[in-house]
């Protein structure tokens, strides 16, 4: 099933506004869930966020995006995205970076240079642990760069669904 795709997989879904889900007034309009669809939340525009439950359970992809972010991206951001000796934080820019810049920065790669610093961002295009797994990794800053999520492990996480299975399994072509 192509929609079941991850967004970043697909650039453009397309996906409507299957199931309406109420917005927080706290969260900022970028991040607040416009709706929901097969256990995957976006805002209004059809960008990849985070749910977080009044109990602190969280949505499946920022569960998911914890441990891929602690598998793939903490040892030069640092750990709980909040920046290391060799690569700067990403929780803050998280929830103020466009979301296609994200996944452009990630799949090819940058490369910044001036008399002062160098920046070199690896290109992950061709690493599926962290293709596949891309917006989870997105929804986990944005959570963490909002405060939403405090460090450590989420204690609760709601259960992965089927189809997020489904996609996880043909992205990894299992």
């Amino acid at each position: 099933m192509i929609r079941a795709l991850p967004l970043a997989i697909l650039a453009v879904s397309g996906i409507p506004a299957a199931t309406a889900v109420a917005q927080t007034d706290t969260a900022p309009d970028n991040v607040a869930v416009g709706y929901e669809e097969d256990g995957r939340y976006y805002t209004e525009d059809g960008v990849p966020t985070y749910n977080i439950a009044e109990d602190g359970t969280v949505d499946w992809l920022t569960y998911s995006g914890f441990r891929r972010y602690h598998s793939e991206c903490h040892v030069c951001h640092g750990p709980e995205g909040e920046g290391g000796s060799y690569a700067p934080a990403l929780k803050g820019p998280a929830v103020t970076m466009d979301y296609y810049d994200f996944v452009d920065v990630v799949t090819n790669g940058r490369e910044r240079v001036s008399a002062s610093q160098q920046s070199v961002m690896p290109a992950f295009g061709t690493n599926p642990n962290v293709m596949c797994y891309l917006d989870d990794i997105y929804t986990y800053l944005k959570a963490r760069g909002t405060g939403a999520l405090p460090r450590g492990r989420p204690p609760k996480k709601e259960d992965k669904s089927d189809a997020i299975r489904e996609a996880e399994n043909a992205c990894l072509g299992t």
